[in-house]
């Protein structure tokens, strides 16, 4: 059986997008206070540009990673929900001593991707990149495929099934984190590194040691990688991966995002950063399951 990717609608198609939490920080030390708290450089964001981070405990450990959002007035940031018990206390824990506000966001997360999505989106607010539109923003994720923050709906077009989305997320290596994943993962084991996530000039922030000494004294030996194959049984994110080693199995990593269809699963999953490109994998839960391997969009660095 050859493997179908996720594949892009034939026309610009609109995905509701519920598996986003978005939370709003606000108040006039909201730069100051976020840019102490996450692994991105919040203060090189001006209004309409994006970028990935994460938001660490104080052992560099992530309670999430997020894309977070430069309003006029607000930064939004954009995380699974399954995080935010956890995740948001500790977001809160300072805040008392800054002029800044923390709330969940009432705007909605809406997919656009599609062939001639870029067309679309250009017609009707203007944009080639990243954005501000009325009551939100428009971020560009990669060609034809935007992600749209705001109080309005883009009504006119079809609506596609969500799990496709979040199939072309795993196609792109984007990582999204689930409750189950929290206290599991450095930054770099996601890629944030690879993915414009982690700024290592801005000075300190929570846990900010524990990345750098990933990066300068090589302490990290795992990462992200994308595989597909065939499973029989449902895959969801924590489920362990193993890898076969002669006629033996053993375990490799966790799952991180999956998507499937008509039998066949592509995820995201933390392995070994040495694991040899002809690797075989299965689930734990699923010895029938055949996974191999897939070529990231981009290139891992340190």
């Amino acid at each position: 059986m050859s493997l179908q990717p996720p594949v892009f609608p034939a026309e610009p198609t609109r995905f509701a997008l519920t598996k986003i939490a978005i939370t709003r920080i606000a108040g006039q030390d909201r730069v100051k206070y976020l840019q102490g708290q996450v692994t991105c450089d919040v203060n090189a964001l001006q209004p309409g540009q994006s970028t990935l981070g994460g938001h660490c405990d104080p052992k560099g450990k992530l309670w999430s990673n997020f894309r977070l959002l430069c309003l006029e007035e607000s930064l939004l940031m954009l995380t699974t929900p399954s995080v935010l018990e956890h995740q948001l206390p500790e977001l809160k824990k300072f805040a008392v001593f800054s002029k800044v506000e923390i709330a969940t966001d009432e705007r909605h997360a809406t997919g656009i991707a599609g062939i001639g999505s870029d067309a679309w989106i250009a017609d009707h607010f203007g944009l080639v990149q990243s954005g501000l539109v009325d009551g939100g923003m428009a971020v560009k994720i990669e060609q034809d495929r935007w992600l749209l923050v705001s109080d309005q709906q883009a009504d006119t077009m079809p609506v596609g099934d969500e799990s496709l989305w979040w199939g072309l997320e795993i196609k792109a290596g984007l990582p999204h984190m689930e409750a189950v994943h929290q206290g599991e993962f450095i930054p770099q084991m996601l890629n944030l590194q690879a993915l414009d996530g982690i700024c290592f000039t801005k000075g300190c922030y929570m846990g900010q040691e524990t990345v750098a000494r990933a990066k300068y004294r090589g302490a990290n030996n795992r990462a992200l990688f994308l595989l597909a194959g065939v499973a029989s049984e449902p895959v969801v994110s924590g489920d362990t991966l193993e890898i076969r080693l002669g006629d033996n199995w053993r375990r490799s990593g966790m799952v991180l995002n999956a998507w499937q269809r008509d039998g066949q699963v592509w995820l995201t999953a933390v392995l070994p950063k040495d694991t040899e490109t002809d690797a075989l994998f299965r689930l734990k839960q699923d010895e029938s399951a055949s996974l191999t391997l897939q070529p990231l969009p981009y290139s891992l660095v340190d």
